[in-house]
């Protein structure tokens, strides 16, 4: 008996000492850091501006006069130009020739236009790389001479940033061959020439059409934005809730309002319909009606001033009324903050 005795009270001892909780662990001031605000970079729309083409419009076009052998000037269609000529002219017009402010660092930066045709010159020794758009997937090369032109290709990078490259060396120099690269984005025409002492290290291009496709969406991206935010730049200590809504109870009742101490913002329900939205009229000292500029943002109205006292009002003969005032002494001091 006495044995159990002890057994108990040894056992009372060591729950007490267990129930008790462990002491406060010293706070060590460098384990925090301190919150920082941090603005909201947010695109912005930009204006896009395209170059103004002409373009020939049936009946516009006229034939162009030549000189034929004796002297007189004939219509083009009388003696139509020789293929070979006519080939050599239009390669020649979309030829594209490397331009000393078109180089960044070795490479030489081509702006891309479907149907062009870009020079490289290459020398023999020497590995020319064509780089192409990160991202964009290597079908198919095909080079006009494949006996004294070297071609392969390769990969850099890895992921979404990968990039495709195409090398080209000659054996000798002063030969020339066209090179053309097919991938999964687009097709790119080349005319190679090897040259003795000079070479283009390596070449690449920048994509205007894509430039204008993002500009495009990233303005659709921050209208969107604007079209959903009610205010820029509002500070949540200097907003007020003190307001109080009474009246009817429609289902377009706002959910709050407040202010910034220059706007007020009456959020109506999420689901409230554009054609459900009632006007919103202020009322004066005498309790009439007054003007007042607001406008909607989303399911927001903004009104561009402070009021007393509104009211939003749908229909004409039995009104719908709901009555929103600014209360004269706060009952409480949350009420700034969580409103009623």
């Amino acid at each position: 008996m006495i044995r159990m005795l002890l057994s108990a009270s040894a056992l009372a001892t060591i729950t007490a000492c267990a129930s008790l909780e462990a002491p406060p662990q010293p706070v060590d001031p460098d384990a925090f850091m301190a919150a920082a605000a941090v603005e909201d970079e947010a695109d912005r729309p930009v204006e896009i501006v395209e170059t103004v083409r002409p373009l020939p419009l049936p009946g516009q076009m006229m034939p162009v006069s030549r000189a034929g052998d004796d002297g007189q000037a004939t219509p083009a269609g009388d003696d139509p130009d020789d293929p070979a000529e006519t080939i050599a002219r239009g390669r020649e017009g979309a030829l594209i020739e490397p331009s000393v402010d078109g180089y960044v660092n070795a490479i030489q930066v081509y702006p891309y236009t479907q149907g062009a045709l870009y020079r490289l010159y290459a020398s023999p020794g020497q590995v020319s790389d064509i780089a192409l758009q990160p991202g964009e997937e290597l079908v198919s090369v095909s080079a006009g001479d494949t006996v004294r032109w070297v071609v392969g290709d390769t990969l850099s990078g890895a992921g979404p940033t990968a990039r495709s490259h195409v090398m080209v060396k000659p054996i000798t120099p002063g030969i020339r061959t066209n090179l053309m690269i097919a991938t999964d984005r687009r097709t790119y025409h080349l005319e190679l020439e090897s040259v003795d002492g000079g070479y283009m290290a390596a070449l690449s291009w920048r994509y205007p059409a894509d430039e204008l496709a993002e500009l495009t969406e990233r303005n659709a991206r921050a209208i969107s934005r604007e079209a959903r935010t009610i205010g820029a730049g509002l500070a949540l200590e200097g907003l007020d809730f003190d307001y109080r809504l009474s009246g009817d109870d429609p289902d377009w009742k706002p959910v709050r309002v407040f202010d910034d101490g220059k706007q007020v913002f009456i959020q109506m329900p999420e689901d409230i319909a554009a054609t459900d939205m009632p006007p919103l009229f202020v009322l004066g000292e005498e309790g009439e009606a007054e003007l007042v500029n607001y406008r909607v943002r989303s399911n927001y109205y903004v009104v561009d001033r402070l009021f007393r006292a509104a009211e939003l009002r749908m229909g004409e003969q039995s009104q719908t009324v709901v009555r929103i005032s600014k209360r004269a002494e706060r009952k409480n001091p949350l009420a700034a903050l969580f409103g009623s």
